[in-house]
């Protein structure tokens, strides 16, 4: 499954962020509630496992943003506070489960678990752009029906474009999606990594929007 984990508890957001990757998860930690939004507004996720106290946003803050953009997609709620007033405020936000801390990992897994069984996925799992299609499920890319053989980050630069298609991402938007926030990377990488992108998809694609960003255009072939 593809996760976001926002926990800006640093030794317990590494113990959850190693735990749930040796389950083979795919993670996304991030360490504050502006963070946290950006990522769950840019990209798809199956559980977003949300903090309650986070530095820029607090997690109901998070939670309460998403649902009225329209979110959909599975959101747990992490705190320490274990009253019933608490409870009820962290599920009248919009999560649909809640664990007080501290608590055991096996029953973290077992809750994530559990909403993705009940909960039917909100987001699309193929994205298209004329003859290329990205499969969120398999984490694979097609190209007029064969596998086009993709690295991490090249495969998270078309999934980020393709779920904004049309849309044009900024150069800060992508690299802080692909490389992380707190990344030190250059535009010079994002450069080289579209380039290498556009050798295995189609240099016609990926559209550079100059001074901007990229975007990968509705009608593209």
């Amino acid at each position: 499954m593809k996760l976001l984990l926002a926990e800006d508890d640093e030794r317990l957001g590494k113990l959850i962020n190693h735990m749930l990757i040796q389950e083979n998860n795919y993670v996304d930690w991030v360490k504050n509630g502006q963070d946290a939004y950006d990522y769950a507004s840019l990209s798809s996720y199956d559980v977003i496992i949300l903090d309650w106290m986070m530095p820029k946003l607090d997690g109901i803050t998070v939670c309460k943003k998403l649902r009225e953009d329209g979110y959909e997609g599975c959101i747990i709620m992490l705190t320490a506070k274990d009253s019933l007033e608490d409870i009820v405020s962290g599920l009248d936000t919009g999560a649909d489960d809640y664990l007080v801390k501290p608590f055991k990992f096996e029953e973290l897994l077992a809750r994530i678990r559990a909403l993705s069984r009940r909960k039917t996925k909100t987001f699309e799992q193929c994205l298209t752009a004329g003859d290329l299609s990205l499969h969120l499920d398999s984490r694979t890319v097609t190209k007029d029906d064969e596998v086009i053989d993709l690295t991490k980050k090249e495969f998270q630069l078309c999934e980020v474009l393709l779920q904004h298609k049309g849309q044009v991402l900024t150069r800060e938007q992508l690299i802080d999606h692909i490389w992380g926030i707190d990344s030190d990377v250059s535009d010079n990488a994002l450069d080289a990594l579209v380039k290498l992108v556009r050798k295995k998809i189609g240099a016609s694609l990926i559209v550079n929007i100059r001074g901007v960003g990229y975007k990968i255009g509705d009608n593209n072939v």
